[in-house]
């Protein structure tokens, strides 16, 4: 099944006018080489993450972690569970709107800097 430009996603485009733009400037040999450096660099810290993954981290789910079920007991902090009204109060967040305060101190002259 041949795709076409108009059916192209933008990551895809953007890749291919990268590598396009890439052989332009660079030409054919030394792109090859900065590819296969960049995706050799990709596998090493793959193959980094999944070792450590399995040898260092004792518990990938949270939910197994004994400290998080101690915590989640009947005699624990959270006894109401996880979706309980003293668990939700402390590790949800909040939205508050300020975009009011920093238009009246933009229209002081308040110069921001982010």
């Amino acid at each position: 099944m041949k795709k076409s430009i108009a059916t192209m996603s933008r990551r895809g485009f953007m890749k291919a006018a990268g590598i396009a733009c890439g052989y332009a400037v660079l030409g054919v040999n030394l792109t090859k080489e900065a590819v296969a450096a960049a995706m050799e660099f990709v596998g090493i810290r793959q193959a980094a993450v999944y070792k450590a993954d399995a040898t260092i981290y004792k518990f990938r789910k949270s939910q197994d972690n004994p400290a998080i079920m101690s915590l989640y007991a009947k005699d624990g902090f959270l006894h109401e569970g996880p979706c309980g009204e003293k668990s939700h109060h402390l590790l949800h967040t909040h939205y508050v709107d300020r975009s009011a305060s920093l238009k009246a101190l933009k229209a002081k002259g308040v110069e921001l800097k982010f």
